[in-house]
Parts: structure tokens; sequence; C-alpha cells
């Protein structure tokens, strides 16, 4: 039995790397289904479960709104492992993490920490010295282990209370 999964893990084909680019209109469809499913099925510390907060949360997140995100001032990407979407990363013009949403089938895949450090550097790159964001309570945790702060109060927004948090780039 060992020996026939030692042949079968020999030639299993390598897992397939995550590659992170800049969202386009025709990425639409996957990003909102990333921001949907992540919303509904890992963000529970936030809605509950209240079907009502989900579809307040979720109102804006149709790929015709996301093109017009795409369109407008600020940058998106998108993750992707295989051709699938696994992340989805943006920046407010004035340099703001403005989302950063995971796909629940890829938790735990390192996909987010992926993510979270590519909109790092790239605020870096646009000459900001901190990092901002707004967290839910879902999402404060994986931010705090990976060295970012809470700034002030929490703050209501998409119907659920946010925590501004801050992280030097330097």
């Amino acid at each position: 039995m060992q020996n026939k999964r030692g042949i079968s893990q020999a030639f299993a084909r390598p897992a397939a790397e995550l590659v992170i680019r800049p969202a386009t209109v025709f990425d639409v469809f996957a990003i909102s289904q990333v921001l949907i499913a992540s919303i509904r099925d890992l963000c529970q510390a936030d809605h509950g479960g209240d079907a009502g907060k989900i579809a307040d949360w979720t109102a804006n997140k149709s790929p015709a709104q996301i093109r017009n995100w795409i369109d407008g001032p600020g940058r998106y990407w998108l993750a992707e492992r295989g051709g699938g979407p696994e992340a989805v990363g943006g920046l407010a013009p004035e340099g703001l993490i403005s989302l950063l949403y995971v796909f629940p089938g890829a938790v735990g895949q390192g996909s987010g920490s992926v993510m979270l450090r590519h909109l790092e550097m790239e605020l870096c790159g646009a000459g900001h010295s901190e990092g901002r964001l707004n967290a839910t309570r879902t999402a404060q945790g994986f931010y705090r282990t990976r060295g970012w702060q809470s700034d002030d109060a929490p703050q209501e927004g998409c119907g659920t209370p946010c925590i501004p948090m801050r992280k030097s780039l330097l």
C-alpha cells in the first residue's frame, strides 16, 4: 500500500502556482463570486447568518457594480490558482486597502496572505509609508497576525462594525 502511494505521489502534478494580476472588466463575474461567497460563508462573526445583513453587504457586489469599480479610480487585483479565482484585493486612491476577500475553498492555502503582501508592496511602491484598512471582526485576527494594529473604535461599514487598522510599511 505504501509503495502505491509513493508511486502516485511521484507522478502527481505539482500544486499550481498562485498568480496575482490586475483585474479587468473580464473578471467581474469571478470577482463577484469571490466577494459574495466569502461574505456569505466566512463572515459569520459579522452577519450572524442574518439573510438581510448578507443581502445588504453584498448588494453592491454585482458584476455591473464591480465593472464600475474597475473603471473608476481604485485599483483591483485577482489571485488565481490553476485558472480558478482564490482572492480579490483592492486599493482606494488615497492608499487605503479597500478590500481583501478569499474564496471559501481557498482558505488556509496562503492566497489571502500573498494578496495582503501584494497590496502592501503596491502601497509602498506608491510612496505610502503606512497602510490603512477597515477590518471586519472576521478578518481582524488575520490582520493582527500580520503586523496590523487597531487604530480607533469600530465604525459602521457594510452594515457591520469595521475596525480601523494601521501598519507601518517601512
